[in-house]
């Protein structure tokens, strides 16, 4: 094959790709391969440019037994670390005297590395959550069989704790289901029209009870003309519910959970027509280092503080997942000692 025309090949190849033959020297490599590795190889000694154990020996052993080989390369974006699978394969009839050539390409598999360290994290977090109100509950059985059979006293304690720790099993059972239902959902735009005022009137009368056991006092500043939006009622409520009852638990100490609605024709974050919904609180506030992590799952700020509250660590993870269905951004501020501000923003 004609160099210029080899060199065409590999250009045409669509990730980074390049070519080396018996000499061991690059003789073709495209553009994304000399962005990935580095500019003017063409000509170089292969290990001088591909400096990975792992792939110099793949290269090695394809041009020596003149087959294929399969290895990975790791590097950096500037961003973050990336990893590419790099696949070799011998061509015969091309290169240094038509000797023969191998033919490497890299495919960019970050984001499945990614993906599966995110399943791996997310089932071991699950197992931990589950195990310790699974301990709990077998420690508090053995000793209701044993020591506490006959202290009615111990008896009635042991089994209001056993009723906490299984009804956080069942909260943290109940939120996997729904962040996988919202998740299986979050593709699907909704199309139903939902009056959202309305909505969040209903949401606050109902989370009344919750308010005043906490001494909170709950207010709704909202335009007078109906607001209505495309979207999931029961979504939506669930998000709402959600940013509300965090503020009562958590910033309840302030006294107060506002929320506000303010609608625009023009909103800078979704440049058109939009609502935004405020829940504000009073309380304590949240340490910036913790506000961009806050929608991950099973992320807490206050771990010891949100379990003993029966917080999951997967509410906002599903608030994030609901907004996105519903193509709208979530922004938190907030300022230790002066409170937490979470802003729902939706198109209208």
């Amino acid at each position: 094959m004609p160099e210029n025309l080899l060199s065409e090949f590999v250009a045409a190849i669509p990730m980074p790709a390049l070519m080396v033959d018996q000499t061991e020297r690059i003789i073709a490599a495209n553009s994304d391969a000399k962005t990935l590795l580095a500019q003017n190889i063409e000509g170089r000694h292969f290990a001088t440019i591909l400096r990975q154990p792992q792939v110099i020996e793949a290269i090695e052993q394809c041009l020596r037994t003149k087959g294929s080989a399969k290895t990975r390369h790791l590097s950096n974006d500037g961003a973050q670390d990336t990893t590419f699978k790099v696949e070799c394969r011998y061509m015969n009839g091309v290169g240094a005297v038509c000797g023969g050539a191998m033919l490497a390409t890299f495919q960019d598999v970050t984001h499945l590395e990614q993906a599966s360290q995110m399943r791996r994290d997310f089932v071991a977090n699950v197992s931990h959550e589950l195990r310790t109100p699974l301990t709990a509950l077998m420690g508090f059985i053995e000793t209701l069989r044993g020591p506490a059979r006959d202290d009615v006293n111990a008896r009635e304690r042991f089994l209001q704790i056993m009723t906490d720790e299984a009804n956080r099993m069942n909260r943290l059972v109940g939120d996997l289901l729904s962040l996988n239902r919202v998740e299986s959902e979050e593709r699907v735009r909704p199309k139903a029209q939902v009056e959202l005022t309305g909505l969040l009137r209903s949401t606050l009368n109902s989370l009344r009870p919750l308010a005043e056991d906490g001494d909170v006092e709950l207010s709704l500043t909202a335009p007078e003309d109906p607001v209505s939006l495309a979207g999931d009622s029961d979504q939506l409520r669930q998000v709402f519910t959600n940013l509300i009852e965090n503020g009562i638990k958590y910033g309840g100490s302030g006294g107060s959970v506002e929320v506000r609605v303010m609608s625009s024709e023009r909103d800078s974050a979704m440049r058109g027509p939009a609502v935004r919904v405020q829940v504000i609180d009073r309380g304590p506030g949240i340490d910036s280092v913790h506000l961009p992590r806050l929608t991950e799952r099973f992320y807490r700020a206050d771990s010891h503080r949100s379990r003993q509250l029966g917080g999951t660590g997967l509410g906002l993870a599903i608030v994030k997942h609901i907004i996105n269905r519903h193509r709208g951004r979530l922004r938190v501020e907030s300022e230790l000692g002066k409170g937490t501000t979470f802003t729902v923003i939706l198109p209208l």
